[in-house]
């Protein structure tokens, strides 16, 4: 006869799906709390390009207007919502009420990222033909941004791929801890550790490695650098919302997260697409 009745051992803690589950992007764009309404207006306000003058002949000092700009952006309701049975709470392996308030708050934060990505994929300004990266592209794009008057004042930031990071890290500055101001393992240990993504600062720019960018993994991926001022995000001012609850009379358990939010271009000129070919780096 065969020994066949093993046992099982089912492991109590779930392990967690690969998935990205925070925003990476709320902190590199301009940011306003809406208390109530459908929409936010951000003001872009500056001299319009003017220079200085002269006392006029007649000995007054010729006067002008600022240049100022409203741009209105709308909010939109977004949720996600799970609904577990309690014969299912109890019978599944693991904390499914644990686990339904995580992944609805990940989807949520997700939907942030991609608003903030669809708005930059809307920029006009371009670094030409997709290329592979290089120092040269992203001197390229800083140089296109300089030249816009975009200043660099350290509210600078890259958004790339992970086949993009992948060709800077070959790029001797970009991976050296002598030219690279803030590292993303900067300060973390086995005390204090930080399930955080960092940014990695250098050339004055804050570069974030994104999976979700548009193209991603092709020969067509597009990747940005840009500035904070030129992207605003528009949010509910109590952020977001994750109730979880239970109904006794159909027993059930739910969790959702909501957020009303909204993302717009405000200035054109602060945003650099760079086309990247990525292709190289993908499964085979």
């Amino acid at each position: 006869m065969a020994d066949t009745a093993f046992q099982k051992q089912y492991r109590a803690e779930m392990i967690a799906a690969f998935e990205v589950g925070q925003s990476l992007l709320r902190d590199s764009v301009t940011t306003e709390s809406v208390i109530k309404g459908n929409s936010a207006e951000f003001l872009v306000a500056g001299s319009g390009g003017a220079t200085a003058v002269t006392r006029g002949v007649n000995g007054l000092i010729p006067a002008r207007a600022d240049d100022l700009a409203q741009v209105s952006t709308p909010l939109t309701e977004w949720h996600d919502l799970v609904r577990v049975t309690g014969f299912n709470v109890f019978a599944s392996q693991g904390d499914r009420r644990s686990l339904m308030q995580r992944t609805t708050m990940n989807v949520i934060n997700r939907k942030v990222d991609n608003e903030i990505i669809t708005q930059l994929n809307t920029g006009s300004v371009n670094t030409g033909a997709a290329a592979v990266g290089s120092l040269a592209l992203v001197l390229k794009s800083q140089t296109i941004l300089q030249n816009s008057g975009v200043p660099w004042d350290g509210q600078v930031w890259g958004l790339i791929t992970p086949a993009m990071n992948a060709y800077l890290l070959q790029v001797a500055s970009y991976s050296s801890a002598d030219y690279v101001d803030t590292k993303p393992m900067a300060g973390s240990n086995q005390a204090a550790w930080s399930d955080k993504v960092k940014a990695r600062r250098w050339l004055d720019i804050n570069w974030i490695v994104h999976p979700s960018l548009p193209g991603a993994g092709t020969n067509a991926e597009k990747c940005f650098l840009f500035h904070k001022s030129a992207i605003g995000h528009a949010v509910n001012k109590d952020g977001m919302m994750s109730p979880v609850g239970y109904d006794e009379e159909q027993d059930y358990s739910y969790a959702r997260c909501s957020v009303y939010m909204g993302s717009k271009v405000l200035q054109n000129s602060g945003i650099v697409v760079m086309n990247h070919d990525g292709s190289a780096y993908v499964a085979a």
